[in-house]
């Protein structure tokens, strides 16, 4: 297998974890699915991809074992590149992986009732298997690197097997990981090694790689998660509010492309990233090239900022295309005034062709405030589309939507109003006393939530504020909503299993881009009673002055949660009296010999 050749598609995908393989209408234009995919990728590629496949459905198969499901596959693409008319090649690739995991010898002494899922038919058979897929599974060891003259060798005898291995042991403990990732580490791995068995000193040289490899595993982690909540979004609200986030952002990115290659480009993505949601790697990474190539060959009408990153190496176009600029707004755009509250006519062309008169004003206003968060333009957008079905009823309707700048200001003001007063708290408190402030409004908004759930949402809220409150202004927004659209999506994914309250309930069953707002509007759950008294919720031993400092602050934070669980309505100045006399209790039993006795009468 030629690596090089097979890592040359790596970042030729932007979305996608394993959901739900099913046939493509992509393949209806061809008698044999595997023919075709295999003569797009290259055997290199497809055999990568179809490995990375399989260790993440079978995780606890040898790479011994997964080789041999492995060069099944491929031996029927070649035998349907010859014939395609031959037994089995008209069979939709999902299907093909999926009969061979069926057909692994004792596969239910390993997996137990995941065997079962062999008895439903697609797509239920891939839901199925979907659900046995274990995220952090325990039962594989850490992976331990060989010594360095070991791996060295290796790499130059062996290097198609440490490649694959490598490849495989990523996958099988990352199953939800889209493979472009994991080939995207397969190369920073090989490029360590090239460059570091030639090294006298190979040890200290693969420890500064690796630490470059722990930081790209890092960014991998976080397009993933992006994939995912795109993958939700598309799954839970549909194509008609997939397409609008999606239109919202290329109309933003790319100002001066014409509005119809904008909307073809956006219904082109969805197909795309439907294939990939659905979990056939394969299809995704071939038709996500054919997209970038086809992005590239119109690149003119798009941006100039796509010139230089479709110049470069495939290895690299798309991840230079994703991490681009947003090109500069055309000169001179008219007020959208004039077009959509002045013109008398306004309803009469929203009636006639309600979607594509929405879909441009979604374009003409993204186009002309970048500064602005996807949600928040979709929230304009919403609130333009129910001032309409309202007016277009009246006798008057152009009276009746006359004041809808002062409706979309509404929406504005209050996003703006969230992300300046939150990150002047943060830039001006720091990111302690930050965290402090989002625990104690959660708690109080939410007090069923478990201690270690509050803490966990706290940090990643704190992280939204570090990361996005340290842009330029006109960037944050867009950052902040993104991200927290993100962990709010999270919640009400737990939302769904395990109830929380009724008004996270009508929180998480609003509208995608209303979420947040609602979310923020939250207020203290005054329905709560709170369990009997624990007095080992409050239990303070020697190790609060004792105990290494993050595990001190830690246990503090807990504290302070389990305090507002406790009475949820307590004001922010009572909160704070308390947290000043607890602080005070701590500095002073601190310097006692009898530091257990002190706090035990304080």
């Amino acid at each position: 297998m030629k690596w090089l050749t097979l890592i040359s598609l790596v970042f030729l995908l932007s979305s996608a974890r394993s959901r739900n393989l099913q046939r493509t209408a992509r393949d209806a234009d061809h008698k044999s699915p595997i023919a075709h995919r295999f003569n797009d990728l290259k055997e290199e590629t497809f055999k990568a991809v179809a490995m990375i496949t399989f260790a993440q459905y079978l995780q606890r198969c040898s790479y011994e074992g997964l080789s041999k499901l492995v060069k099944d596959v491929v031996d029927l693409a070649h035998k349907c590149v010859a014939n395609e008319d031959a037994p089995e090649c008209s069979k939709p690739l999902p299907t093909i992986f999926l009969d061979e995991i069926c057909q692994v010898d004792k596969l239910r002494d390993s997996y137990g009732s995941m065997a079962d899922c062999c008895g439903k038919a697609d797509p239920e058979r891939n839901q199925c298997f979907l659900s046995f897929k274990v995220q952090h599974p325990d039962f594989i060891q850490p992976y331990q690197r060989p010594a360095a003259d070991v791996i060295c060798n290796e790499y130059k005898d062996h290097r198609v097997q440490l490649l694959g291995n490598f490849v495989y042991t990523v996958a099988r403990r990352n199953p939800f990981l889209h493979a472009p990732a994991i080939l995207g580490l397969a190369a920073e791995y090989e490029n360590a090694l090239k460059s570091c068995c030639s090294e006298s000193d190979v040890g200290a040289c693969l420890d500064a790689k690796v630490q470059q490899l722990s930081v790209i595993k890092e960014k991998a982690k976080k397009i993933d998660v992006k994939q995912q909540h795109g993958c939700r979004i598309l799954d839970k609200y549909g194509e008609r509010t997939f397409q609008a986030s999606k239109l919202v952002r290329m109309s933003q990115k790319y100002p001066k492309a014409p509005f119809a290659e904008l909307v073809k480009m956006v219904h082109d993505v969805k197909d795309v990233y439907r294939e990939c949601c659905e979990g056939d790697m394969v299809e995704c990474v071939d038709d996500w090239s054919e997209l970038v190539a086809s992005l590239c060959s119109k690149q003119d009408a798009f941006s100039s900022k796509l010139k230089p990153c479709c110049e470069l190496p495939a290895v690299e176009r798309t991840k230079c295309i994703m991490e681009a600029e947003f090109d500069d707004k055309p000169d001179n755009l008219p007020s959208l005034v004039e077009k959509y509250i002045q013109d008398k006519e306004v309803c009469k062309t929203y009636e006639a062709n309600h979607d594509a008169f929405l879909s441009e004003f979604v374009y003409e206003y993204a186009r002309r405030h970048p500064e602005y968060s996807t949600q928040l333009v979709m929230r304009i957008a919403k609130g333009y589309e129910s001032l309409l079905d309202k007016c277009c009823k009246t006798d008057n309707p152009a009276e009746c939507y006359g004041n809808a700048v002062e409706e979309v200001n509404k929406h504005v003001k209050e996003t703006e109003d969230v992300v300046k007063t939150n990150c002047e708290l943060f830039n001006t408190h720091g990111e302690a006393d930050f965290l402090k402030g989002l625990l104690v409004r959660y708690t109080q908004k939410m007090p069923q939530v478990s201690t270690e759930t509050l803490l966990e949402i706290g940090k990643k809220m704190t992280g939204v504020g570090k990361k996005c409150c340290s842009l330029p202004e006109d960037k944050r927004m867009s950052c902040s909503e993104h991200y927290l659209s993100i962990i709010i999506e999270d919640m009400c994914k737990r939302q769904e299993s395990t109830p929380i309250n009724e008004q996270v309930s009508q929180c998480c069953n609003e509208l995608y881009s209303y979420r947040r707002p609602c979310f923020t509007a939250m207020g203290v759950d005054t329905k709560y009673v709170p369990p009997a008294f624990d007095p080992m919720m409050f239990n303070f031993d020697e190790k609060l002055c004792t105990a290494p400092p993050a595990e001190r602050e830690a246990g503090q934070l807990k504290m302070l949660v389990n305090l507002v669980k406790r009475k949820p309505q307590m004001t922010e100045e009572q909160i704070k009296t308390i947290g000043q006399s607890f602080t005070a209790m701590v500095d002073k039993c601190c310097k006692q010999a009898d530091i257990e006795g002190c706090l035990g009468e304080e």
